[in-house]
């Protein structure tokens, strides 16, 4: 499997516990950094360029290590496509993948050891999606909600819409209905 691996200053130990154990298992590393300890290092520039390759799919899955693996799970969900979690328990290292399919964990390497950072590991790339319906009718709502316009840019469209309604003379109360309608979705 193709494994793509970050980790910022918190979680660079671990990293570099756990990768040579996935070379050894068989597993294709693309290793996004960091390449050695810096402690004045950003989680950000190394976590998303990791999760914008498991978008692409240029990698199969990800593994994210910062201090607690919140901060990398953050940076990771931001990335459209990328369904990322904070692992600290076997169950949920599989049943993240089987239900929710989660292609991307998050371990802290200040919160778990190596020993359990391994099994972790382990037990999420073995896992699978079970893609039954109610997994998937979940998962489908998740990737309607990432293709949704943020609320910039639901205001910059609001603004725009109204001004040209504005300059063609439209009643203001007709205005704002629309204005409402698209920040709200209701036009009550």
């Amino acid at each position: 499997m193709r494994i793509g691996i970050a980790a910022d200053h918190g979680g660079y130990a671990l990293k570099e516990e756990i990768v040579p154990k996935l070379k050894a298992a068989g597993h294709e590393i693309k290793d996004f950094g960091a390449v050695c300890y810096d402690d004045n290092d950003d989680y950000p520039d190394l976590i998303i360029p990791m999760a914008k390759a498991m978008a692409a799919g240029e990698v199969d899955r990800g593994i994210a290590f910062c201090g607690s693996g919140v901060g990398a799970c953050v940076a990771a969900n931001k990335v459209a496509g990328v369904r990322a979690a904070t692992i600290t328990d076997v169950f949920s290292a599989h049943q993240g993948v089987e239900d929710d399919d989660v292609n991307v964990i998050c371990l802290g390497g200040r919160v778990i050891g190596g020993a359990l950072a391994w099994e972790l590991a382990q037990t999420f790339l073995k896992a699978k999606f079970t893609k039954a319906d109610r997994h998937q009718r979940r998962l489908t709502k998740v990737i309607k909600q990432e293709s949704a316009p943020t609320p910039a840019v639901k205001k910059q469209i609001a603004q725009n819409v109204c001004a040209d309604l504005r300059k063609q003379g439209i009643a203001e109360d007709i205005v704002k209905r629309v204005e409402k309608q698209i920040l709200y979705g209701s036009g009550d």
